[in-house]
Formats: structure tokens, sequence, C-alpha cells
């Protein structure tokens, strides 16, 4: 299981039933600058006694329970990439391969009910998250205001009370399942969130880890 796992999208039009494979679409935030060193925390002065006993609080907060910060720098800007009429993503998780033929799949629900289970997004969130990306995604030229799809999260604190509206599909825990097959499947349940599937593939892909050690332990003792 030793190959990086695989996250297919697919894409369902809005006129026409046809599906398409969608390839990775990076545009230039990959290139997106860090902060300026201005703008981070500060050492503290030399002069003044650090306790080490004291937490240290990051500079943009507890950004690891914001389910809107829980994603790659590029995957922020994709909503502006998807071909007009996109109304649903259908992704889906697999092994594409590696030491061994089978999968032992595990760990999807702790992520599950750690991350995405009843209102995960607050307008404490949201309005964190803007103000991280207008940092992160900051350069000379400014930052562009619809890099962050602001109003689509307010969307899902709004109409959907901060409920990610989504479904997922999965194979039982514990299950053991022969590579190159579909281990769970992740879809938006609301069109106007066809961006959200694969803006929580970040977070969903740490399923590989616990998977990859249930299969090495169930190997270590067949």
């Amino acid at each position: 299981f030793g190959s990086r796992p695989f996250f297919q999208r697919r894409l369902v039009p809005r006129l026409g039933f046809t599906r398409s494979a969608m390839g990775t679409c990076m545009g230039n935030a990959g290139a997106m600058q860090a902060p300026p060193a201005s703008k981070c925390q500060k050492p503290p002065d030399e002069k003044e006694a650090v306790d080490p006993n004291q937490e240290v609080v990051p500079l943009w907060g507890d950004t690891f329970n914001n389910i809107v910060l829980l994603t790659d720098s590029y995957k922020v800007t994709h909503h502006l990439q998807y071909p007009p009429g996109t109304t649903v993503v259908y992704s889906y998780f697999e092994s594409r391969g590696g030491a061994y033929e089978e999968v032992c799949m595990f760990g999807l629900q702790y992520f599950m009910k750690r991350y995405l289970t009843g209102q995960v997004v607050t307008q404490e969130k949201i309005d964190q998250a803007e103000t991280y990306f207008k940092q992160h995604f900051a350069g000379p030229w400014g930052y562009q205001e619809n890099l962050f799809n602001k109003d689509a999260w307010k969307y899902i604190l709004d109409k959907k009370g901060g409920k990610l509206p989504i479904q997922i599909k999965a194979v039982p825990e514990g299950t053991v399942v022969p590579y190159k097959n579909v281990l769970f499947t992740l879809e938006n349940t609301d069109t106007e969130c066809y961006w959200l599937t694969n803006y929580l593939e970040t977070l969903l892909v740490q399923v590989w880890y616990p998977t990859t050690v249930c299969t090495l332990d169930r190997k270590s003792v067949v």
C-alpha cells in the first residue's frame, strides 16, 4: 500500500448527462507567496523572560479546528476554475497499488465524526479564514477578493445551519478490499456546493495513514 492514494473527480454538468474526468487544476495558486515576515508572530524581546511552560498561541488562532482552513492553498481558488454549469462533483478514493494487493480499510469514521459532523461552519471560522487568506494570498499586486469563496461558506452557514451538504459512502471499517477498488466516495448534495467535494480532499486523504497501518498490521499476523 506504499503508493500515494488516489482521489478521482467526476463533474456532472448542469445540462446533459455526460461525465468527464477532471485533471489537476492549479492555476497560479501554487505560486502564491507566504505572509511577509513583518506580518508573522514576532519573537519575544531578548530582555523579556520567557516561561517555557506558557502555551504558545498561533498568530491565526486555532486553525486545526476550522474546516474552512483544512485544505490545500490551491483548492481555495478552485471554485473559479470549474466549468460553467457544474452542479455535482463526485469523487472516489482508492489505493492505486503498492506492496500488497489487498487493503484493510480503516479510519474514515474518525475524520467524519471529528471534522464533518454537525455544525462545523460558523461566522467566526469564516472570518478567521478570510483574515488568513488575505495575508496568505497577498502579493505585490495586492489581494484578489474573489480568491476566497466567502459567499459560498456563508451560504452553508445561513442555508444549511453550518452543516456540510455532502454524502459519503464507504466500505465498512475493517473490510479487506483488493487494491485498485473504491474505498469510499464523496459528493455534494446541494448543487450550489459543487466546489465543496474536492475542497475536502485534503482532509479525507489522511485516511491513507490509518488504512496503511491497519493493512501492514494485518499482513504481519496473517
